[in-house]
């Protein structure tokens, strides 16, 4: 069954040294406890622990591991060590959502720039496109080599040398003479990039388990869920001071800001003892491995269907909503922040109100059912069955589809990866990339038939989100784990 509350590390018997307050029968939780640390939920990730807070010995083969202190308010924790607790879980959650963020800031803070750079290069647009393309497909294939590298050789070293490499790529970019050049060096900018992404999901399976990870899916969201709002609105901002080469000096401030973050404070959280020690063989036949494990394979299918849900609407609302619709630019921010809002909204309810009160499958199943729901809704206005739909009702339909996202998103990836307590880097990967390339395959299917009808989008929409429903009951069977813990098996 699966745990409901707080990090694995905290739920092991981690001994401590001394007779002082530091003592396991001070890390009681109460009448009755069996020994356990004290779960502090929001804290747990902490990776650096203010010296006032009370300490606890790292398992052996891990003298580097996180000091995790007690919840604020709990008993034998106050004042500066409460604060401290506070303290360092915040700057984990932001430096992991940091490291899940820059890849959107890199690829929509150059979106208001792509005709200057069309000019300045005095390359076909077509050509210029390919750098957003070179950028995509270097996030997807890099999940893939950085996910097992960091299950051999632990999390800090993979993810070091990924945001290095993004820093120098990056500062290429913002130097390319040519337009070839600029699509090289955004590829690698988007390989290296895939480090931040697949090792933030790595370390927050290393650290949480069951409720309290989605939980921190769902903190992730709310910070990563940001950058798409206001990268294109920071590039705008870039470009009346200077020019498209701009952006890239700012993505490679960045990058060196988060570097040194990264180095400072984001220690290594994968004991030697857990690393696969194998080479390029070892690491496919993991691969093979998780990709036969039915249930993993379902999670990570559901989510890259529902991740294809979220690509159609991104690729297609620029023109279902202006050219078809009759919106004016700034309706169309105005509705693509509310529905922004509304994702990140609900994915916090997900992680704060429903996870812990409600079974991670249950609350997925309902996400998934809702975004069904609104698909078939936006396909039967767009085809005119409810006779000439204006832009409210399909606005509050993509609203609603949009805001269910916050629903599947964060437990697909926690179902997912606590099936995999020792490839979570490959788990990952797997994750990562397949969200990349089926959303990729399905986004240009919305403009299959033109610009002048939002039907294609619609229809992909459904197919995409009564797949995902079919592979979560057909592969996963949530009832059937559900029948047996029911049992007590």
């Amino acid at each position: 069954m699966p745990d409901s509350g707080g990090s694995r590390a905290q739920r092991a018997h981690i001994p401590t040294s001394g007779n002082g307050p530091g003592t396991d029968a001070d890390l009681r939780t109460g009448p009755g406890a069996d020994g356990d640390p004290t779960v502090p939920h929001g804290d747990a990730g902490a990776l650096a622990v203010d010296p006032a807070a009370p300490q606890v010995t790292a398992p052996a083969g891990l003298p580097e591991a996180p000091v995790l202190p007690k919840a604020p308010g709990a008993p034998g924790l106050s004042g500066p060590a409460a604060k401290a607790a506070r303290r360092t879980g915040l700057l984990v959650t932001l430096v992991l959502g940091g490291l899940t963020a820059l890849p959107p800031l890199s690829m929509d803070m150059y979106l208001p720039a792509l005709p200057a750079v069309t000019d300045s290069l005095s390359a076909p647009a077509a050509t210029i496109q390919l750098t957003l393309t070179a950028c995509l497909a270097g996030m997807a294939l890099g999940q893939l080599v950085v996910g097992p590298m960091s299950d051999r050789w632990g999390r800090r070293k993979p993810l070091l040398l990924g945001m290095v490499v993004y820093v120098l790529a990056t500062a290429i970019c913002a130097l390319a003479p040519t337009a070839e050049l600029l699509i090289g060096f955004r590829l690698l900018q988007g390989l290296a990039g895939a480090a931040g992404i697949v090792i933030a999901r790595a370390v927050v399976r290393d650290l949480y388990d069951g409720v309290e990870m989605a939980r921190f899916f769902s903190t992730l969201m709310l910070i990563s869920g940001v950058a798409p709002i206001i990268a294109p609105l920071i590039g705008g901002q870039v470009l009346r001071v200077t020019d498209w080469r701009g952006i890239f000096v700012v993505l490679t401030g960045v990058g060196i800001a988060l570097t040194l973050v990264v180095w400072k404070w984001l220690h290594e959280t994968l004991p030697p003892a857990d690393r696969h020690t194998g080479g390029v063989t070892d690491a496919l036949r993991t691969m093979r491995g998780l990709l036969a494990d039915r249930v993993f394979t379902g999670y990570m299918i559901a989510g890259g269907l529902a991740f294809a849900v979220l690509f159609a609407y991104i690729s297609a609302s620029p023109f279902v909503v202006q050219e078809i619709y009759g919106a004016s630019p700034q309706t169309f921010s105005l509705l693509f922040g509310l529905n922004s809002i509304g994702l990140i909204a609900v994915g916090q309810i997900n992680g704060k109100l429903l996870v812990g009160r409600f079974s991670l499958d249950k609350v997925l199943g309902f996400g998934l059912a809702v975004i069904v729901l609104a698909a078939v809704a936006l396909l039967l206005m767009t085809t005119g069955v409810f006779g000439e739909a204006g832009l409210v009702p399909v606005a509050a339909g993509l609203f609603v589809l949009m805001s269910a996202m916050g629903l599947a998103m964060p437990n697909t990836n926690a179902q997912a990866l606590m099936r995999t307590k020792h490839a979570a880097g490959s788990a990952s990967a797997l994750l990562g990339t397949s969200s990349f390339l089926i959303g990729a395959i399905a986004s240009p299917l919305v403009g299959i038939a033109g610009e002048d009808t939002a039907v294609p989008m619609a229809v992909v929409q459904v197919v995409c989100a009564v797949a995902a429903v079919a592979c979560f009951l057909l592969l996963c069977r949530p009832w059937q784990r559900a029948g047996r813990e029911a049992g007590g098996l």
